[in-house]
């Protein structure tokens, strides 16, 4: 779903009334510095690819904050557990700042 719809970026999990959009970037599309290892074929077209990808990250959640979108980025290795306190955590304290 699309947080914003004139935004051309898609959340993998939102809230609408919490403004909440979770992402799961995935280890190699989004450069994990844990578990990404570059490509050995095409590392040119590979690197470039991920070098965008990560700044289109940065601006997405960049842009989600200033329209008032509270934004979770967790990686694919990520468990489930982990991401769920997270996103409780999260709106813990929004509920609590209003």
């Amino acid at each position: 779903m699309r947080p914003i719809p004139e935004l051309r970026r898609t959340a993998d999990i939102v809230f609408p009334k919490e403004r909440l959009a979770i992402f799961v970037d995935g280890c190699f599309w989004h450069g994990c510095p844990e578990h990404h290892r570059p490509a050995r074929k095409n590392a040119g077209f590979w690197s470039t690819k991920i070098a965008a990808n990560k700044q289109r990250d940065l601006e997405t959640t960049q842009v989600l904050a200033e329209r008032g979108w509270m934004v979770i980025r967790c990686w694919e290795h990520e468990t489930a557990d982990s991401v769920a306190n997270r996103v409780v955590s999260m709106l813990a304290s929004s509920l609590s700042q209003d």
